[in-house]
């Protein structure tokens, strides 16, 4: 099934598809998030096969013991046979028992979890009570989500209920900034340092450690960083906590803009901002500036794969003069991807959820310069001559800020030159 949405979206038509889907299951988040929240330890509740999944997308990554495992989910399990809740009591209090310095842990719920109903927010509930000196929460990382990083979003939807909150003026004295998604350390240092700069009490979430949980309130205004955090973003409005709209800081323009929505939250003059980053944007034009002889007028077709595309389509376009084909994308946020949305070529092709069938044959007539989509889909468009970016990349890579621009590009860039090397 097929068809344009009710209405466009800052002037462009949506294509909706709804057919099979090509994409990686929500635990894949398990990848980055184990490495941000440092103190943190994420148990899946699955099968061998979400165990493999681990094992193959974060083992080669993993240089000391995991903070992540399997409790697999045996036959006699999945056919009500055997107490599940039993097990999984059994296998927490021997993880934790061997590892002292768990202060969190999450019960990630997967396919075959939820295939049986087994209801792991019950059993956080009762964990949490047995064992004082950690605190565990339950989300899911199923693969029946629409795609992976919104394992991060269940995960940090979680996480946010369990912030400490100023119920009133007198908890919380001043306005306060929290930056929602999970940034790599250089990256976050790196903003960290241009908030401390311009003024501005800024905070991230999710903090490194997990008993660091910032504090928030009524005066509390959040940033997204990532574009996939809805849930979370609509848990920390109810809280009541303000979004600030903003476009999402990838390239230039796009951390201008981010920065400049907590500067104008914050009463920061604009002059002030545009010294600020003026050192940075130079750097950043510097190295786009080499970027853009490879990538100019190149031809981008974007498969729907990690709710990314759309800030990064606009990266490409502006910043470095690609010519956009389609941009596909999992789901589109219309009111968190406005001002990305403002932001790209009129008549740019626009399409939401996926039918791979005829997204492949679309590609496959526009013939593009390059493609981006997932790990399933690159071989078989490598197969046939094309030129691919594996969109999972863009996750586990620092791409994020001013600093970062250049690499962003580069990604683009490397496999077209790979390309052009096997062609002598």
């Amino acid at each position: 099934m097929m068809g344009t949405n009710a209405g466009p979206v800052s002037g462009l038509p949506v294509l909706k598809e709804r057919g099979q889907r090509e994409v990686f299951c929500g635990l894949t988040g398990i990848v980055w998030l184990h490495r941000k929240i440092q103190d943190a330890f994420f148990l899946v509740v699955g099968s061998r096969t979400c165990a493999h999944l681990l094992q193959s997308a974060a083992g080669v990554m993993i240089f000391g013991e995991p903070r992540f495992a399997t409790a697999i989910l045996e036959d006699k399990d999945l056919a009500g046979l055997a107490d599940a809740n039993e097990e999984i009591d059994r296998v927490v209090a021997r993880l934790l028992a061997r590892r002292p310095d768990i202060k969190m842990l999450f019960l990630v719920g997967s396919c075959p979890s939820e295939v049986i109903k087994l209801d792991l927010t019950r059993a956080a509930a009762r964990l949490d009570q047995q064992h004082d000196a950690v605190r565990v929460l339950a989300y899911s990382g199923s693969g029946i989500e629409t795609t992976f990083t919104q394992g991060e979003d269940t995960c940090l939807s979680a996480l946010a209920r369990e912030l400490p909150f100023a119920n009133d003026a007198a908890d919380q004295t001043e306005d306060e900034l929290l930056v929602v998604g999970a940034l790599p350390d250089v990256v976050e240092d790196q903003f960290q340092r241009s908030f401390d700069a311009l003024g501005i009490p800024a905070r991230f979430f999710p903090p490194r450690r997990a008993q660091a949980l910032p504090r928030v309130g009524p005066r509390t205004k959040f940033l997204l960083a990532q574009p996939f955090l809805s849930e979370t973003a609509a848990t920390l409005e109810d809280m009541g906590l303000t979004r600030l709209a903003a476009p999402f800081p990838l390239g230039i323009e796009g951390t201008r803009g981010w920065l400049g929505a907590a500067a104008e939250a914050f009463g920061v003059p604009e002059a002030t901002l545009a010294e600020h980053v003026a050192p940075a944007e130079r750097r950043a034009q510097v190295a786009l500036g080499r970027m853009r002889e490879r990538l100019e007028g190149k031809r981008v077709f974007f498969f729907p794969d990690s709710q990314l595309e759309v800030p990064i389509a606009r990266f490409l376009s502006r910043e470095v003069g690609c010519e956009l084909v389609e941009v596909g994308t999992p789901y589109l946020h219309r009111e968190h991807m406005a001002e990305e949305l403002a932001l790209l070529p009129q008549g740019t092709a626009l399409s939401e959820g996926q039918d791979v069938e005829r997204q492949l044959d679309r590609c496959e007539e526009a013939a593009p310069d390059i493609v981006v989509c997932g790990l399933g889909l690159a071989n078989p468009l490598e197969a046939k001559g094309m030129t691919t970016k594996w969109s999972i990349e863009l996750v586990f890579t620092p791409v994020h800020g001013y600093e970062q621009a250049g690499d962003l590009a580069e990604l683009f860039a490397r496999p077209l030159v790979r390309r052009g090397r096997l062609r002598l």
